[in-house]
């Protein structure tokens, strides 16, 4: 790191002529593209301030090598980036949680306290489950700033947690050489069970994807159960079985989950037991997805679930992204009984809501299939989308009666 005499240089970033008018609408980040020049030699994770062409103020934020060289943490030159400025943005987060009743309920304990830019936040991902927060970085700055952000975590959070776990070992840069390593900053408890509606699920932080839990799929898993009874239920890329287990509540008379993953089936059969033990309705499957569609037969279900993972994590994979999507679907159509319900998901953020809906609508038009849609769905309200910054809507689902 710098030596004392450069603590307090703030490095200075300098825009191509008319390259700010993104950021007087508030959109989070400044492209590398952008940048005319740069004071000094900033490292990656420093706050620096960015200028216009002529030398105006307008933003400072974290600085990172890449695509999105400045994730912006704020828009006025007199805040500083500091643990009061942690504390308070944290508090606000929280705050919105509460106003919207996902906090301080008895029968859920499980909820996203920040989701990145739609928390003025980029780059930083917070999920509670009951006594323990998980914090992940997804920029270098967040990383760098880890500690300040967990001491103002366990400030603003007092009494509410006792544990902070940090997961950042694969959503960071890897080109940054971070090193992040997995751990507790706070806390170090091993009891995992967190309660989402009345349903208890075992949560993997320590070794599962994302943060352990799908938390952004809360109300859609609620939806589900509404539709569940008396059906016969598929729920593809079931990961820990979060829509097996609110359709067992919801009443399905069948359920069988698939995933390819051996460890998720493990985890899917856990969670069963832990809400409907010895319950003969449920039956895991570690399968791959399309070997499973391709072999069952048709009419054996009346409600799938298509919940896959990012088809495309960037722009360049979205043909072969939509082409699974198509894919996918087009067989999900072919063997759903009739008067059968279809919820299909996409999570890619490459993928746009009318790129997805067209690839849903090109599979059922194969199909020949009269299909209606009943729900748009999307991200939950503690996945917020900063108006601001639209591609923060990254989840998008349909869910579809087929004649």
């Amino acid at each position: 790191m710098h030596n004392n005499t450069y603590l307090y240089i703030m490095y200075k970033i300098y825009l191509k002529p008319g390259k700010e008018e993104s950021l007087k609408r508030f959109h989070p980040w400044v492209f590398s593209g952008a940048i005319a020049r740069m004071d000094g030699e900033p490292e990656e994770g420093e706050v620096v301030e960015v200028y216009t062409a002529k030398k105006e103020f307008i933003a400072k934020g974290h600085f990172q090598i890449g695509s999105i060289a400045v994730r912006v943490l704020t828009f006025r030159q007199d805040e500083t980036i500091d643990g009061g400025f942690w504390r308070q943005r944290l508090k606000v987060a929280l705050d919105m949680r509460r106003s919207i009743g996902l906090v301080g309920r008895p029968d859920n304990n499980t909820y996203r306290l920040v989701h990145g830019e739609g928390d003025n936040l980029p780059g930083l991902v917070i999920d509670v489950y009951a006594r323990t927060a998980v914090m992940q970085a997804h920029s270098a700055g967040m990383h760098l700033d880890r500690m300040a952000i967990a001491d103002a975590l366990a400030e603003v959070m007092k009494g509410e947690i006792d544990n902070i776990y940090y997961k950042s070992e694969t959503t960071l840069p890897y080109k940054a050489d971070l090193f992040p390593e997995n751990g507790f900053l706070l806390g170090g408890s091993a009891d995992n069970v967190a309660t989402e509606y009345g349903l208890n699920f075992h949560i993997d932080w320590l070794k599962g994807q994302k943060t352990g839990f799908f938390v952004d799929q809360r109300e859609n898993r609620a939806l589900l159960e509404r539709y569940a009874r008396g059906r016969n239920v598929l729920n593809m890329f079931c990961y820990t079985g979060g829509f097996s287990v609110y359709a067992m509540r919801g009443g399905a008379l069948s359920v069988h989950s698939v995933d390819s993953s051996a460890k998720a089936i493990d985890l899917t059969n856990k969670n069963i037991a832990l809400n409907f033990p010895d319950d003969t309705r449920h039956t895991a499957y570690a399968e791959d997805a399309f070997k499973f569609l391709e072999r069952m037969e048709n009419g054996a279900y009346d409600l799938i679930v298509l919940d896959p993972p990012a088809f495309a994590k960037h722009r360049d994979a979205l043909r072969n992204a939509l082409q699974g999507y198509r894919k996918l679907n087009a067989r999900a159509f072919e063997k759903i009984r009739p008067g059968g319900i279809l919820f299909t998901f996409s999570c890619s953020q490459a993928v746009n809501k009318d790129q997805f809906r067209m690839a849903v609508f090109t599979a059922a038009a194969q199909s020949g299939r009269s299909v209606r849609i009943l729900h748009q769905l999307t991200q939950p309200a503690d996945h917020p989308v900063n108006i601001y910054h639209p591609e923060g809507e990254y989840l998008k689902g349909l869910v579809l009666y087929v004649e």
